[in-house]
């Protein structure tokens, strides 16, 4: 459900039924350095990595970081067709492959981290061409080919590989779509003859599921075993066929500019956010192209259209839905760490963040700006400290009190930032730790709750010079999530663990609806009456979506973690860093999904 505020709204159509949604359209991005098929692949559209492929290119790596490709380190043996995997171009996995196609092929397996690759364990079974899924560990390596068809399907737990229940179908040339090792995908194929057979793995078991429409092998991949995104493949000379899976059906929808097959794709990618890259068709290609939702085409349904459905006597709209969002890797923070100090803007339409201080686990002065793809180092904060007592935006922020690296622990110190640099300003009335910031800049913000002496209620409020106590929460607490504004905020979670929920209107704090999932150190992204309430102490992946009345539960983050920065808006949230344990430098991003909603008046 939505409301009329939340569409643009112009004309409204009277119709028997609801339109069809087109699904996207593939755009040009930036060419490959070198050409070339058979490459394995890690990432998403944004923070993608290639590896292999073609001779005499067969160890050559490229990493993409949205807009360009840049040569890097290469593997340590050359390969192609061989298996791949990966989050983004900091964490991939090639395993398998031939250098000629007659064999001999492959057990060789390699780990990348970013800046180079390492030989590990070995798989039991060697061969190429087959299909893959999941992340580094916990990935799945399926069919293949090692001079006859292969069914045997291999698990990767970090340290070693373990065979694994076997495909229904036989193949080689399938595509593995999925962001887990327990959940995913093997699509197309060639048994031969090329075949439209699509197996859904829950961990344990391969089941027959909805079948491609349009029969291939070597075809390119996107998403996860729900939404997802196949597209190319062979026969000669490719095709640029592109269909999408909503979990039971696959549908057609736009097709890529360059028919190709051999392609490399975006393992970590979504159904809405994917990548294409090189392939074959009657030569080698270098071209990159980039699939998005939703198109930007006058027959097809945009976002804030509406429409009245006669049928069901419902006014309805199109629009971002975070109901049904769903999260993706990120670019990783340069040092690890948790319990971070934090600003972005909270009605943000991009994943942009600005964090600072923190546990490594010892405290830190460090300050990171996110741009969308990757973390920069800016400006250090004056004093070494940790703690959520954060706000503002990435070039007017605030970070006030915090937990210093010794006894008494508690600091009233704040410190303001212009974009540039931080500078010490008026304490809070009040030293405190694991206390919650927000507001809209750094000189209008609020700090709450706390640790003092015990758990504390205390609101402080600044308004560019000075502190003033303010009404106190009717809990008192610490280790909470909270967001919003010195006029509109929220409270939620925090110790004993708890699912207590409190909202400010600007003088006074309310009892509302409490979370679902009791948590210490949930992070928060949004604002007051739209809010993201995600992981937690006990460790926890979950995630809850505040309406302004009520909680619900929504898609879970990939790594369960507490202590992590939670920035952005409700639609394009974030989470940093964090205790899974240990402390992780891995960033999450929240994407709402466009969707058909019903829309109210108010």
């Amino acid at each position: 459900m939505t409301t009329l505020k939340n569409l643009k709204g112009t004309a409204i159509q009277f119709l028997d039924a609801d339109p069809v949604v087109n699904a996207g359209s593939w755009a040009s991005g930036g060419d490959t350095n070198k050409s070339g098929q058979g490459r394995g692949a890690a990432g998403t559209q944004t923070s993608n990595l290639i590896f292999g492929g073609d001779a005499p290119t067969t160890a050559y790596v490229e990493e993409y970081n949205g807009t360009s490709w840049t040569e890097t380190t290469d593997m340590n043996s050359g390969k192609i067709y061989g298996f791949g995997c990966g989050t983004n171009a900091e964490s991939a996995m090639s395993c398998g492959g031939y250098t000629n196609p007659s064999g001999p092929w492959f057990t060789l397996t390699e780990t990348w981290n970013g800046s180079s690759w390492t030989e590990v364990n070995e798989m039991n079974t060697a061969r190429g061409d087959g299909g893959m899924f999941g992340v580094v560990p916990g990935s799945i390596a399926a069919g293949g080919y090692s001079g006859s068809l292969n069914p045997a399907v291999e698990s990767w737990n970090g340290s070693s590989w373990s065979e694994v229940a076997e495909l229904n179908t036989a193949r080689y040339y399938g595509c593995g779509i999925g962001h887990t090792g327990t959940a995913g995908l093997i699509v197309a194929g060639s048994t031969p003859p090329n075949t439209t057979a699509n197996e859904l793995w829950n961990g344990s078991s391969w089941t027959e599921v909805g079948d491609l429409n349009t029969a291939r092998n070597r075809a390119g991949g996107s998403g996860t075993s729900t939404l997802g995104l196949a597209y190319g493949g062979a026969p000669n000379p490719g095709l640029a066929n592109t269909e999408s899976w909503n979990g039971s059906s696959w549908t057609e929808v736009a097709d890529l500019s360059t028919a190709r097959y051999g392609l490399a794709s975006s393992p970590f990618g979504t159904s809405q956010s994917a990548l294409a890259s090189g392939g074959y068709t009657t030569t080698q290609v270098s071209s990159t192209e980039e699939w998005s939702f939703p198109p930007a085409t006058a027959s097809a349904l945009q976002e804030g259209d509406m429409w009245f459905n006669s049928t069901s006597s419902t006014l309805k709209g199109y629009g971002l839905s975070i109901a049904t969002g769903t999260w993706a890797s990120g670019g990783s923070l340069n040092q690890a760490k948790g319990r971070v100090g934090f600003a972005s803007n909270a009605t943000s339409t991009t994943h942009v963040a600005l964090v600072f201080g923190g546990n490594t686990p010892s405290k830190t002065v460090n300050t990171e700006e996110y741009n969308g793809t990757s973390w920069t180092e800016k400006s250090n904060i004056n004093t070494a400290r940790s703690g959520y007592g954060g706000g503002g935006t990435l070039t007017s922020a605030i970070y006030a009190g915090g937990e210093s690296p010794s006894n008494p622990y508690n600091y009233a110190i704040v410190e303001l930032y212009d974009g540039s640099s931080w500078s010490e300003t008026t304490d809070l009335n009040t030293a405190r730790r694991s206390n919650v910031g927000f507001g809209v800049s750094n000189t209008d913000a609020m700090t709450a709750s706390g640790y003092v002496t015990a758990a504390s209620a205390l609101t402080e409020i600044w308004n560019g010079s000075a502190w003033t106590e303010v009404a106190d929460q009717n809990a008192a607490k610490y280790a909470r999530g909270g967001t919003g504004t010195t006029t509109n905020g929220i409270l939620f979670g925090g110790t004993d663990p708890t699912t207590n929920t409190e909202t400010w209107n600007g003088s006074s704090w309310t009892e509302v609806s409490e979370l679902n999932t009791k948590g210490e150190y949930r992070a928060a992204s949004g604002t007051a009456t739209q809010v993201l309430a995600t992981g937690g102490y006990p460790a926890t992946a979950n995630t809850e979506l505040w309406n302004g009345s009520s909680w619900t539960e929504i898609n879970n983050i990939s790594t369960a973690r507490w202590e992590g920065g939670g920035t952005g808006s409700a639609s394009f949230g974030m989470i940093s860093g964090g205790n899974t344990p240990p402390i992780t430098a891995a960033t999450e991003e929240f994407t709402a999904d466009n969707a058909v909603l019903t829309v109210t008046t108010s």
